[in-house]
Parts: structure tokens; sequence; C-alpha cells
């Protein structure tokens, strides 16, 4: 297996790509993360991926390595009207982030993309996809949401909220995608998109 470095300080993430079974390297990315345009939230996401992997696979320019990056955006309302929701910078849009998904039914997009660094200008280097989870939470009373603020469990959280801990007692259902890629990774369209570039350099695993 070539090497493989996960673009991101996410534990979430880390954790995940262990229990999978990867063996990697750990990198964080601090690719710009503002989007002047954003057609989608499945846009936004693989696009912010896609920038997470080249700012690592940049400093390995050439080496036989490849860079994983993941990006999770959590989208409110219909498209004509939507809200992307990233992490709250304070405790303020924290509360703002939870009241406005609370009785939500809602969207947990994660983009995840993959490059191999010794071919990072070329297109047949690159494997990108997405994964949605519509993600139904119940009404929830002035008092939960305090005492969520007050735990701190939003912080690094797209949208406000870790499924993975306390809020999965806010949730009532999952549609289409995964728990994990609400926590942050989908760990099957990963290990697909890695597996798609393990192949020899030039070889059938490497062709679009």
């Amino acid at each position: 297996m070539r090497r493989l470095i996960l673009a991101s300080a996410s534990p979430r993430r880390r954790d995940l790509l262990t229990a999978a079974g990867l063996t990697f390297e750990v990198e964080p990315s601090h690719a710009d993360e503002d989007l002047d345009a954003v057609t989608s939230p499945e846009a936004a996401a693989v696009e912010l991926a896609r920038r997470k992997a080249r700012a690592v696979a940049a400093a390995h320019a050439g080496e036989d390595v490849l860079v994983l990056g993941a990006d999770t955006v959590v989208a409110l309302g219909p498209d004509e009207d939507l809200r992307l929701l990233a992490k709250p910078a304070d405790e303020v849009e924290a509360r703002a982030m939870l009241e406005a998904l609370s009785g939500s039914r809602h969207r947990v997009v994660t983009g995840v993309a993959v490059v191999h660094a010794a071919r990072l200008e070329r297109p047949e280097a690159w494997r990108a996809g997405f994964e949605r989870t519509w993600v139904s939470m119940r009404a929830l009373t002035p008092a939960e949401v305090s005492a969520y603020v007050a735990s701190g469990e939003w912080r690094d959280k797209a949208g406000g909220y870790a499924i993975q801990e306390t809020a999965d007692a806010f949730v009532t259902a999952l549609e289409e995608g995964g728990f994990d890629n609400v926590v942050g990774l989908p760990v099957a369209l990963a290990r697909r998109l890695v597996g798609e570039l393990e192949g020899p350099l030039g070889g059938p695993s490497a062709l679009v």
C-alpha cells in the first residue's frame, strides 16, 4: 500500500480511518476555506476537500504518496434559500445554529478528495466524491440549547453539533447516507477512492 496522509487535524476523521484498518500519517491542511460562489452543498464540500488535499500534497511534490482531504458542510433550507452552516466561531453562533436546526430536516455533506502527490497537476491523479445524509432533528427546548452550548461540544463542529457525542439525543432519523458521514468521514467512499489510486503509476486503477 502506498503511504497515505490524512490532510486533517480532526480526531474524528483520524479515529474513523483507524477503525477502518488504514495506516496513515496526519498533516493538517491550512487551505483557504472561503467560498465566493457556491452552487450546492455537494460542490462546496468537494471543492474544500480538494483544496485541503492539494495544500498538503504540494509539500510532497514528486513523492509516491497519497493525500486524503475531507470537508463537511451542513446545509439548511431549500436550494433557493440555502444556508451553509460552518463551524461556529463562538457561543452566540453555536446557539443561533442550534436554534435554526431545531425541528429541521437538513443535509450533512462530506466531500472527500484523494490525490497522488507525484502527479499533482494531472487530472488522472485525482479522485473525489461526496456522501450526503439527511438528518432529522427534533424540536429542542431553550434549556436543551443552553445546556448544549455550555457543554462546549459544538466547538470545531460543522453546524455546531456532534452526533457522535450527546447530540445524538437530538436526532430522530438519518436518511440516504451513513452515520460516519455525519461524524465527518464516509469511510466506504474514502476507502474506494484510495483504492482507485493504489495501482502502479499509470496503471489501470489510475485512469478516470
